[in-house]
């Protein structure tokens, strides 16, 4: 019909009107078209289409932009002719010897006058010696719309021909354009009351400043096409991008349709999941709506359900670490369609639950779970679980491992998909959004009900995918913010994967607020988090403050402070890593006692996995150690002291130094401020079990019974350890890998638990070739030995000691001091020197006047001699020392101690059993 009009006015002389009817046609078209073509990309296979490709190929980013105006270009220097070229459409064509072509706008840049400000300087300091130019002649609305095109920093000559070029990394222009955009608090999909009409709407918000155009698409169920497509509208205070719907579309889908130019491609149409789903279909092809605080998404009770409060300071945390899919996939007492699931931590009466209730009732405090948010590794929809048979060093095992390794159900899942969404492989049913939400509820409802906490292992520091991949969506929405690029502009990987940038205010943002919806929605009590080290300490001091004004719970936080990587010493902020937390109260993982107690490191290779023995497992057996032991002994000591800077000992040299005074591998060995700040362990998921480590290094004619007393001592240096004690789902059972170093993608055969302790799965089949191939000589030799697996009365040993050692921690606060002073005054080494006998730690804990010590003095040992041990000790005020009460119970795990450890009081002499944990005390 309008083109019929157009055609009759042509002929008119009125061309003003035929002016406005041709652009109202045009608009029309258009408008249909576009709505067409958004439907169509809301439901195409492909998730991303280029609509216009870009000219060149932009392979750098060497520029920096400092702040919404300033540039630094590392190596230039002052006096060059620099300009900067802006494309909308991503047309520029760049190339030295030539003049810049398929630009819309020129800035012209300068040198600025003024110094740049402080924080300024600090932040960008890595980069090193360059220029600054500033866009003096751009106002802010400019300098917006800047960040939305290509732009491209180039030098040239007196000709205007281009002598170097080079694209920009944005991060520094959008904190500084887009600051108010932190302080919003509804990104996501949200269910809100609007004020002037009844019934709820449905608004959606989505942080891309440098997006074109934004939309929704919204579907009615999982698999569904699309219904409806929404346009979302601009906010240019906050760089964020809304649309609300007046109904509740709670249960429905949705997806994004972002608009944006990425570097090198040209302008391209993604569709991309909401980096704030709270669930999603399965496979994370599309987000979830939800009102997390419906009831309809509320196991019975949620809300009243009781918290644990055996935690009162963070030393008082006693963590057991556990997969999902390892508690309960070898459980035949879970139901089938539960095993694996969520849902089987609700099997009151199975054998898992009754395992870790039984820790409870011990002492434990926090189960740590191995990623429960949403990952990429797994499919939700068509994972295959493989038949694996085999025993001693039987080639099958691997072989299927590694064949289905990228088809499984399983993975430990540190490939973040979506922070904020419970992975839907342990959902017993992938598709159906709200499953996954109410089931993991009842998971830790399950867990609270057991008198435990429920803790996160929660993976910040990486995505599971950038750039226009699979896996990504950050990077798709927001091309070239949420990771963290190196001088060229190339995204870092030292965390393995595509590292974030978490010290960029919306990477630090979208962190926080993830971490706050657990804590809020899922009464999540605890978090550690993976590779700390690359966080800012002060993002993460920020974020526990904010927890606790929003909670109103002190949720602990502890993690890897591993320093390395692109960050490494600081060279880009003060980080979250072990020698720059102390004072913050956030705990980090301590490599000092563990590599003495174990041996070597995390990076053992060749014959270094047999040789690097440590203090339980062959030092006290080689007649060339001595020296060798007596350090280690010192760093047993410093671990058991908290790892305390300023707490003073004498060391094997007979010097009293405080422990930051004492070397390890160039850092000082001790490194934290209070004794909250460290985490103490001996085995946790990453490389081999302690079991297996100890088969490598302990002389192969050791008996069964011994590998489960030497399991027993390891643990007792963590159980009396001041700090965090911290411990591995299996240890408690001698749990074996079959020597898996590295079991991550390793399937459920290598990382089976066995809550009827009849296996530890030692000798299960060779592990899978790719970690392990360089110790298979010694592998294959130890797994065919039948002596060393062992029997069902060692491994029931093992639990109840280990039973044993959390009922002495919890027994008395002397084991769980919370601060330096206590420590310090409280805490005295006995055997020390160059004269002291190396295999046998002592130690006093005096208790009077302190608030839950619960005995007068506390004396412990740790023996690790094939013998019995004496030590005489000065005799002060004779106390009249007795067995602890655990060890004098009937049940008591080693009847040994009741029967041979003795104090005599006359001399003040200790006798101690061979390969033996052992606490006195003395009445109050």
């Amino acid at each position: 019909m309008l083109f019929e009009q157009v055609t009759t006015h042509t002929k008119s002389r009125n061309s003003f009107l035929l002016a406005c009817l041709l652009t109202a046609y045009s608009a029309q078209a258009s408008a249909y078209n576009k709505t067409g073509s958004m439907m169509a990309a809301c439901n195409a296979k492909p998730f991303a289409s280029t609509l216009l490709p870009s000219a060149m190929a932009e392979k750098e980013a060497r520029a920096y932009w400092l702040s919404s105006k300033l540039i630094r270009w590392p190596g230039m220097t002052s006096g060059s002719k620099v300009r900067l070229y802006v494309s909308a459409k991503g047309q520029l064509k760049l190339s030295k010897g030539s003049k810049p072509q398929g630009f819309d706008k020129i800035f012209t840049l300068s040198e600025p006058s003024t110094a740049l400000d402080s924080n300024v300087a600090k932040r960008y300091n890595f980069t090193g010696p360059g220029q600054e130019y500033e866009l003096a002649d751009a106002d802010l609305k400019q300098l917006k719309s800047l960040q939305q095109t290509q732009a491209i920093i180039a030098t040239e000559d007196s000709e205007g021909r281009i002598l170097d070029y080079t694209s920009l990394q944005i991060a520094g222009a959008l904190d500084d354009l887009y600051q108010a955009a932190s302080a919003r608090n509804d990104y996501g999909a949200s269910i809100s009351k609007p004020t002037t009409r009844p019934g709820n709407q449905t608004q959606f918000n989505l942080w891309a400043p440098t997006a074109q155009q934004v939309s929704v698409c919204l579907y009615p169920d999982g698999n569904s096409k699309s219904n409806a497509q929404l346009s979302m509208q601009f906010d240019s205070d906050t760089g964020s991008w809304h649309v609300a719907n007046k109904t509740d579309l709670s249960g429905s889908y949705y997806t994004y349709l972002v608009d944006v130019l990425v570097p090198g491609q040209g302008l391209v149409r993604n569709r991309v999941t909401d980096p704030y789903s709270v669930s999603l279909t399965t496979d994370s092809q599309r987000s979830y709506i939800a009102d997390l605080s419906s009831s309809k998404l509320k196991p019975r009770g949620w809300d009243e359900q009781k918290l644990s409060d055996k935690v009162k300071n963070q030393t008082d945390m006693q963590v057991y670490e556990l997969h999902v899919r390892d508690f309960s996939i070898n459980d035949n007492t879970v139901k089938p369609e539960w095993r694996g699931k969520y849902l089987a931590f609700t099997e009151a009466h199975a054998n898992g639950i009754k395992h870790l209730q039984a820790l409870s009732a011990a002492g434990m405090t926090d189960i740590h779970l191995l990623p429960v948010f949403d990952f990429a590794t797994v499919s939700e929809a068509n994972c295959k679980t493989p038949a694996i048979k085999g025993r001693a060093a039987s080639e099958e095992p691997q072989k299927l491992a590694t064949q289905y390794a990228d088809q499984d159900c399983y993975n430990w899942g540190y490939e973040p998909y979506h922070y904020s969404a419970p992975e839907g492989s342990y959902a017993t049913d992938a598709s159906d959004g709200a499953k996954r939400i109410v089931e993991f509820r009842k998971m830790v409802m399950a867990l609270h009900a057991t008198g435990l906490r429920a803790g996160m292992d929660v993976v910040y520091n990486h995505t599971a995918g950038a750039g226009q991949t699979t896996y990504s969506v950050l990077d798709r929405i927001v091309p070239g913010y949420y990771q963290r690029l190196n001088q060229l502009g190339q995204i870092e990987r030292s965390t393995c994967c595509d590292n974030t940038a978490t010290e960029n205010l919306m990477m630090a943002k979208l962190m926080s607020d993830s971490v706050l919806l657990w804590a809020r929605h899922y009464k999540i009590d605890s978090f550690r988090f993976d590779l700390m080290g690359h966080q800012p300490r002060q993002i993460m001091e920020d974020m526990q403050a904010r927890l606790l004004k929003e909670t109103g719970r002190q949720i602990q936080f502890i993690g890897e402070g591993w320093n390395f990587g692109e960050i490494a010493d600081g060279k880009r902020f003060v980080q979250a890593s072990q020698l720059s937390l102390n004072g913050s109260g956030i705990g980090s993982f301590s490599d000092r006692a563990r590599d003495a107690i174990r041996g070597g490191g995390h990076g053992d290779a060749g014959e270094g996995i047999v040789k690097n023995q440590g203090y339980i497992n062959g030092l006290a057996n080689r007649a060339d150690s001595r020296q060798a032991l007596l350090r280690a002994a010192d760093m047993i000591r410093l671990g058991l002291a908290g790892s305390l800077r300023q707490f003073r000992m004498q060391g094997f040299d007979d010097q009293s130094r405080q422990l930051q005074e004492i070397d390890y591998a160039g850092q000082p060995a001790g490194y934290v401020s209070q004794p909250g700040e460290v985490v103490n362990y001996v085995e946790n998921h990453d490389n081999q079990t302690l079991f297996d480590i100890n088969v490598y290094r302990l002389p192969v004619t050791t008996s069964s019974a011994d590998r489960a007393r030497i399991q027993t001592l390891a643990l007792a240096t963590t159980a009396f350890s001041q700090g965090v004690a911290y411990y591995h789902a299996g240890v408690d059972i001698l749990r074996s890998k079959s020597m898996d170093g590295n079991s991550f993608n390793s399937g459920d055969w290598f990382n089976r638990l066995d809550w009827t302790y009849n296996d530890n799965y030692f000798g299960t089949g060779l592990p899978p070739e790719k970690d392990n191939a360089q110790f298979y000589p010694y592998i294959k030799v130890l797994l065919n030995n039948p002596d060393i697996k062992p029997s069902r009365k060692d491994i029931l040993f093992s639990r109840d000691q280990f039973r044993d050692l959390l009922k002495i921690r919890s027994s008395s606060s002397l084991f769980r001091m919370s601060n330096m002073t206590d420590i310090e005054q409280r805490l005295h080494f006995y055997n020390t020197g160059s004269t002291q006998n190396p295999l046998l730690i002592a130690a006093h804990l005096n208790g009077r006047q302190m608030p839950g010590a619960n005995f007068a003095s506390i004396v412990y040992f740790i023996n690790v001699s094939q013998q019995s041990q004496t030590l005489d000790v000065p005799r002060g005020n004779q106390a009249a020392y007795v067995l602890h009460p655990v060890h004098r119970a009937a049940e008591a795990a080693d009847q040994r101690v009741a029967l041979e450890a003795k104090y005599d009081t006359s001399q003040g002499r200790f006798t101690i059993p061979a390969l033996s944990a052992v606490v006195f005390i003395e009445a109050e």
